[in-house]
């Protein structure tokens, strides 16, 4: 029940208060929020050492600046949600571990009892490494390996090394057992793709030989149908998307979504964003280097989105390439 220690009654009170407020929009049709995130995801960088086809830090279509959460910044961040935040992803564009102060934030975050997790592409677990995300009290790590060898991983995962993705995650597993240490609990993400679909089989047998705590088979998302179609998956319990005659999301986009009355995106330069998949900033509702969490969380501008999700969801650009990423756990 590892819940219960980042669950205070302030946190169970403010949950519920999103909660109701939530319904009360949906029947409403006005932007009603009441309380504070109780989710926040941080972007310790948006530098990457791949050169993922679907990634726009990856492919390099992404016109941001590269840098990396200042460590002040990023201590008052926390120190203005502490009280009501219950999770905590870090993880938005880039590779995490590329930050030099990762450890220290991850250790600040836990020790004012916050979930965090965070998602990597498993290049940089060796030894010492691993030894420190387990002192640092980060409760989850996804490791992302989309193959069961290096000709299939690399076709999406470019400029990836397989075996290092593997010698990281046995360096993690053993370093765990050697500490005598639950935490931080292994998923690793398997991205169904056409050209990795033959490998589901051998990727469950692989996980259980790592001796992971989790496989989450995953759907990928997909920006440009033009030149990367070929990528979605012929198997349609893994795929976001059919063809009528234009590629959409299966996805129904009723006009409601949770996540932009629980969850905000903070990122590397300090810009709040309404949501993950706004990966190209094209809906910034302020800096927090200027104003605070609790004041942009109710500002105009973010309720003004939360109104447009209400009326007409499909009108929302980062919207109608969501389906909620469809995960599959084993």
């Amino acid at each position: 029940m590892i819940w219960i220690k980042y669950i205070s009654f302030r946190k169970a009170v403010n949950l519920l208060k999103l909660y109701f407020s939530y319904h009360l929009s949906i029947l409403t049709k006005k932007a009603i929020i009441w309380g504070y995130p109780f989710s926040i995801t941080t972007e310790p960088t948006n530098k990457c050492n791949l050169k993922c086809p679907e990634c726009p830090t990856g492919n390099s279509t992404s016109s941001r600046e590269k840098g990396q959460l200042d460590v002040n910044l990023y201590k008052e961040i926390i120190r203005d949600i502490k009280d009501f935040a219950i999770y905590h992803m870090m993880y938005f564009q880039g590779e995490p571990f590329l930050h030099p102060n990762l450890y220290e934030l991850i250790e600040y975050a836990d020790q004012n009892k916050i979930y965090t997790t965070t998602s990597t592409n498993g290049h940089y677990l060796n030894k010492e490494n691993c030894e420190k995300i387990i002192k640092s009290g980060l409760k989850k790590i996804i490791i992302s390996l989309d193959g069961t060898d290096q000709k299939v991983y690399e076709k999406y995962r470019m400029n990836g090394n397989f075996d290092k993705v593997i010698k990281g995650i046995k360096n993690l597993v053993f370093i765990k057992k050697e500490l005598k240490s639950v935490y931080p609990k292994i998923h690793l993400q398997f991205l169904v793709f056409k050209h990795n679909q033959h490998q589901l089989t051998d990727i469950k047998y692989l996980c259980k030989e790592l001796g992971v705590n989790k496989l989450e088979l995953k759907s990928a998302q997909i920006e440009n149908f033009t030149h990367n179609s070929h990528l979605i998956p012929d198997i349609s319990k893994y795929s976001r998307y059919f063809k009528k005659p234009h590629y959409q999301t299966k996805t129904k986009l009723p006009n409601k979504c949770f996540r932009i009355w629980s969850t905000v995106v903070i990122t590397w330069e300090g810009i709040l964003i309404p949501c993950c998949f706004d990966k190209n900033l094209e809906f910034k509702l302020g800096n927090i280097n200027k104003n605070n969490i609790k004041r942009l969380w109710k500002y105009h501008d973010f309720s003004e989105f939360r109104k447009n999700i209400l009326q007409n969801r499909k009108k929302v650009a980062i919207c109608r390439n969501c389906s909620e990423g469809l995960r599959i756990n084993y």
